[in-house]
């Protein structure tokens, strides 16, 4: 029977689920109901295989440690994929701690990599790297090679290092062609769409034109004034002005860099940044506050100065003018940007991601599904939201070798 279990392990290495249910479908010992749970998530029943793998976790005696850390594992992958983010940490922690005491550097690898992936989820690139940094260096298995790849690429897109990413993503690349699983090649295929699909917009002279990511990474070293949207911040080769408290100042800049060199009228300033349907004395009074204001926080930038109509921006040491915008600029649009990923979310980790309250959250997705741009199923805490259509299966769940390696 041990032979089952052996041919069960080398099926879901190889990405066959299925191969690997046909072998050992109808035991409940507690390897095959750990094989069972990790083919389980493969092809997508989450829940299931959450069951399953907590069951072989409890079945599996005092002595067999490291099986139980490998359940542990697998579970805190499932917690990743259906975006659950509050799953425990400290239980990952303690798991991959096991596994390298007891030489399964592969597995604690893979614990390290599920560690690296959730704290990128959650906008802690260096974190993530620092985790990185941590693992053994040791070779490790294709299919591990690919994960550590895609989060290495990950952090490296975070920080603007489009070179870098790239170089990554064609080692991620080359290990799922060794790995010769599709579940991965399609994964990594789907990390480059990122670098080719436009990441922002430019405005500048009445105009734009969508820009990717490189262009974008390019404009840190732009002699232009930059008014990015991304950061609420103005700069230019290095030095910044941030606006991230101040939304009404930098709604005024904004409106000032998009029309420039032109002016801007006082009703459309009013308008784009008090929210004013019809400007009165009261309101012309408040520009003019906060236009000194602007003007005291843009000084090594940029002036302000009045016209006839209005108002328009003066760039100091440069001739251009650039607005870095959203590539869909909407009331919800950060939330729509985590939904895209294509996974099914909670809305506690979406607040968690995104750093806003849960009612906050809650409030956008309902308006979001109003408007059928979101669409949620499951009902209480099994609720989860993202963009249709809903996927198949997850790409991501492998055990870097067989699960019951000893």
């Amino acid at each position: 029977m041990e032979s089952l279990i052996t041919a069960a392990a080398r099926a879901l290495e190889a990405g066959d689920p299925l191969g690997a249910l046909n072998r050992v479908a109808l035991r409940n010992d507690a390897p095959s109901l750990a094989l069972r749970g990790i083919a389980m998530a493969q092809l997508g029943d989450l829940a299931k295989a959450k069951t399953l793998l907590r069951s072989a976790a409890r079945a599996f005696g005092p002595r067999e440690a490291v099986a139980r850390a490998r359940c542990v594992v697998a579970e805190a992958e499932i917690a990743l994929v259906s975006r659950d983010l509050s799953w425990p940490v400290k239980t990952l922690a303690t798991a991959r701690a096991t596994l390298e005491k007891h030489g399964d550097l592969a597995n604690a690898a893979h614990a390290g990599h599920i560690e690296a992936r959730r704290l990128l989820l959650v906008g802690r690139p260096d974190e993530a790297e620092r985790t990185l940094a941590e693992l053994s260096p040791s070779p490790l298995p294709p299919a591990s090679q690919v994960v550590r790849e895609l989060v290495v690429a990950g952090i490296a897109i975070r920080r603007l290092r489009t070179k870098d990413a790239r170089a990554a993503l064609d080692r991620a690349a080359h290990a799922a062609r060794q790995a010769k699983i599709p579940a991965l090649m399609a994964e990594v295929d789907a990390a480059n769409l990122i670098l080719n699909t436009p990441a922002a917009r430019l405005i500048t002279r009445g105009s734009e034109h969508p820009l990717l990511l490189g262009e974008v990474e390019r404009l840190a070293t732009s002699t232009a004034l930059v008014v990015d949207t991304f950061h609420h911040a103005l700069r230019r080769q290095g030095r910044i002005v941030s606006l991230g408290t101040r939304p009404v100042l930098f709604a005024l800049a904004r409106l000032l860099a998009q029309a420039w060199p032109a002016d801007v009228s006082r009703e459309t300033l009013i308008a784009g940044a008090f929210r004013a349907k019809h400007a009165d004395e009261s309101h012309r009074a408040r520009l003019r506050v906060e236009i000194g204001r602007l003007r005291a926080e843009l000084k090594p930038l940029a002036d302000v100065s009045a016209t006839k109509r209005g108002f328009v921006l003066a760039p100091r040491k440069t001739r251009d003018v650039l607005v870095l915008a959203r590539p869909v600029e909407e009331k919800h649009a950060a939330v729509l940007a985590f939904l895209a990923d294509g996974e099914p979310w909670s809305s506690s980790a979406l607040a968690l991601a995104l750093g806003m309250s849960p009612r906050t959250v809650q409030r956008a997705l309902e308006q979001l599904a109003e408007s059928n741009k979101v669409q949620s199923f499951g009902r209480g805490r099994a609720r989860r939201w993202m963009t249709p259509p809903v996927p198949g299966f997850p790409t991501g769940l492998l055990l870097p070798g067989p699960l019951l390696r000893t």
